[in-house]
């Protein structure tokens, strides 16, 4: 098997916050008015990514996993996670507040849903002017003090509120109640999960009239009560792997793109590549494949050489 860098179809995900900006910012194919997320790599159950390109096209990324684990995850990742892929990927708009919300550790996650924890990272592509996340509690706080402001509906006077931009990053361990803010469209880096523990939803509706289910109960032991600091400040080297983001889990660098660059092979770990800004091109012996803002490519670990050339800002993230 010639290993390519391989794209897949989005799996698009209408949420009662969601909105058109995939669409109008990121060129997905959405025919809704509330797509809040594009899932751009998954394993998750009954989500799994379908390749796009080349000879492998049509089939899923479970398959190919299946048949080439070690080409694809590298020889690191294959001996840590056997044949599934570690990390999900995904774009998210936006259009009003997400529900305030917290991701159990893999221990809990484990011993609940039989799943990894949900250790994550943010990177802001797009922000209105008064565009926040919430990350965290303002001070050191407790289960008591949470419990009662839950209770009262004033749960968001005691978490940390921040004015976003474009290019800002947060690092959200699991644990820490987060919520992403109306007006924001989000690169999201996480392991393979879909467990999230909903604490407040601003009393919503949907458009049957009913309420999104909380999980208070859930939450309480999950939570990191304690103040954190989420958010991750970065160099911009042109043409270098800035280290943006590093755990256990994954590492994240980006690429401030403005001519070419050489990446050389490593058969420990895949590679992934996320286009926030611009656009470039990946030239792999004779073969060019070109990418624009939106786009998602998985670099399988035995792939060999490339380069990259172009104008752009690019995550680069690998474990």
């Amino acid at each position: 098997m010639k290993f390519y860098p391989l794209q897949f179809q989005p799996i698009l995900k209408d949420r009662i916050w969601g909105g058109t900006k995939l669409k109008t910012y990121l060129n997905k194919p959405i025919i809704s008015e509330i797509t809040g997320e594009s899932w751009e790599i998954s394993t998750v159950e009954n989500d799994v990514s379908e390749i796009a390109n080349g000879v492998l096209k049509g089939k899923s990324l479970n398959e190919v996993l299946n048949e080439y684990p070690e080409a694809i995850l590298g020889t690191k990742v294959h001996a840590q996670f056997g044949a599934q892929f570690p990390l999900l990927f995904k774009y998210l708009d936006a259009r009003e507040d997400l529900s305030i919300q917290v991701h159990p550790n893999d221990d809990l996650a484990q011993k609940r849903h039989n799943s990894f924890g949900k250790t994550e990272m943010w990177y802001v592509m797009q922000a209105d002017a008064d565009a926040r996340l919430i990350v965290g509690f303002k001070e050191n706080s407790s289960k008591e003090e949470y419990l009662h402001h839950l209770k009262n509906n004033s749960l968001v006077t005691l978490l940390d509120s921040k004015n976003v931009q474009k290019g800002d990053v947060f690092f959200l361990n699991t644990g820490t109640v987060h919520a992403i803010g109306a007006g924001t469209v989000i690169a999201e880096i996480q392991q393979t999960s879909d467990i999230t523990y909903r604490l407040y939803d601003f009393d919503r509706k949907d458009a049957n009239g009913n309420v999104r289910e909380l999980h208070v109960d859930l939450a309480l032991d999950a939570i990191n009560y304690d103040r954190v600091e989420a958010e991750r400040l970065y160099s911009e080297v042109a043409n270098s792997s800035n280290l943006v983001a590093t755990c256990p889990y994954f590492t994240t660098n980006i690429i401030p793109l403005d001519g070419d660059i050489e990446v050389v092979a490593n058969s420990e770990t895949f590679k992934v590549y996320m286009c926030v800004e611009g656009s470039f091109q990946l030239d792999l012996e004779d073969e060019t494949y070109n990418y624009v803002t939106g786009d998602t490519v998985l670099v399988p670990a035995e792939m060999g050489s490339f380069s990259l050339s172009g104008v752009a800002k690019i995550l680069e993230i690998y474990i």
